[in-house]
Formats: structure tokens, sequence, C-alpha cells
């Protein structure tokens, strides 16, 4: 009797963690859009790239490593 054990890849929760991030400093950013802070460079609004660039990254490693996605061969 062989039993298969399934682990589950440390990249899948490292892409749900990046989209979890990448979902708060983005809802953060769209709060802050309209009352920008003094920073030099805030007419830019860094926080909406960076949090949909970590949206998109973890997207890409959540799908990619879903658990049962791949079959063992």
């Amino acid at each position: 009797m062989s039993r298969e054990t399934h682990m589950l890849p440390v990249w899948f929760f490292i892409g749900v963690l990046l989209t979890i991030y990448g979902v708060i400093i983005f809802v953060t950013a769209l709060v802050d859009y309209s009352q920008p802070t003094a920073v030099v460079l805030a007419k830019f609004h860094p926080g909406l790239f960076g949090g949909v660039f970590l949206l998109l990254i973890g997207g890409f490693y959540a799908f990619w490593f879903w658990p049962g996605r791949r079959k063992n061969r």
C-alpha cells in the first residue's frame, strides 16, 4: 500500500501573500489618491503602480503553482 502525499509548494503561499499585500497597497493608494501626501514624488502615485505590480506577480505565482494544477509524472 502506497499513499501519495501532496505537498503544497511554498511558491503558492508566496503568491497568495503577494496578492494580499497588493490588494492592501492598492486599496490604500486608491483612498489616498484624492489627498496625496506632501512627498516629493507623490504626484506619480507609486502605491497604485506598486499595488498593481504585486497583484500581477502574486496572481501569476498563485495561478502557476496552484495545488493540483500539474500532474506528477
